[in-house]
């Protein structure tokens, strides 16, 4: 990933080379903390306001105190006025919000700019390969188990990021999830819609990160006459769709290609649906 940007709250600029967080700081030695990220493009950025809510409901489910929003705009104002739209039209925006240094009640905050990744770019146009690999768990309702922080988007992703190393030794691009009896969940970075039949299905919010580009998917596809439902999903159910897709907000959509190593038909909804979630052209 080429150059970055970071903003402070107060909507200043520093150098993402200098430290801004303590060695004790409660983020970094147990990924005590939440973050967000969102797609930017020619300087617009997609679902902002959707993407605060969310990261305020995440600190309350950590227990945190609640994020400074006007704080984490100051910092996108500034970070979308130093960068430079032409050199790089597509960026990734990411918010943090840490329990900061241990023993205090003093939490950190940041925000970075980046380059969106050049092999997600180029998997929108070109599909992704994925992995199906157990989660290890169930997905049952776990509303009277906040403890288990249903739904919240923290800095604890070391299983996701070594799922997806997994995946890249072994040929494939990216992962879905499923449970030990089959049912498909999420992906590290992302959600999972199937074609069925013509109708599009998505594992429901029971105990998976509520997606916003998912949401947008709900909100849109009735003008479009298109059928998306909260379905209970199992692995065998890539066996007899029609097409499959990768969702996320720095990504938007992506089509599944192959899923362990067999290849997957693509959807003739396909294209309607980059329209739809409007997936910026290359």
């Amino acid at each position: 990933m080429g150059t970055k940007l970071l903003a402070l709250l107060d909507g200043t600029l520093a150098d993402p080379a200098l430290p801004i967080v303590r060695a004790d700081d409660e983020g970094v030695t147990r990924g005590d903390g939440i973050f967000e990220a969102l797609l930017v493009v020619d300087a617009q950025p997609r679902d902002l306001d959707a993407h605060l809510a969310r990261f305020a409901v995440s600190a309350d489910k950590l227990e945190l105190p609640a994020p400074d929003e006007a704080g984490f705009r100051r910092a996108t104002d500034a970070l979308l006025e130093a960068w430079n739209w032409k050199a790089d039209r597509e960026a990734v925006l990411r918010f943090f919000w840490t329990r900061g240094p241990e023993g205090t009640s003093e939490p950190n905050a940041w925000a970075i700019i980046a380059p969106l990744d050049e092999a997600l770019r180029r998997q929108r146009s070109a599909g992704v390969r994925v992995m199906l690999l157990d989660r290890g768990f169930e997905p049952v309702p776990v509303e009277n188990q906040p403890w288990l922080l249903p739904g919240a988007k923290s800095l604890s992703y070391a299983v996701n990021m070594a799922a997806k190393r997994y995946a890249r030794e072994r040929g494939a691009e990216d992962v879905v999830f499923y449970s030990p009896s089959g049912r498909l969940l999420e992906g590290p970075t992302c959600s999972v819609v199937l074609d069925i039949d013509g109708v599009l299905h998505t594992p429901p919010f029971e105990a998976i990160l509520r997606s916003i580009t998912v949401q947008t998917l709900f909100q849109q596809a009735p003008a479009e006459g298109l059928d998306v439902q909260f379905s209970v999903l199992d692995r065998s159910d890539f066996e007899r769709c029609r097409g499959a897709w990768l969702l996320s907000s720095t990504r938007v959509l992506t089509r599944i290609t192959h899923v362990d190593g067999h290849p997957l038909p693509a959807s003739l909804l396909d294209s309607t649906l980059k329209r739809m979630l409007g997936v910026p052209s290359r």
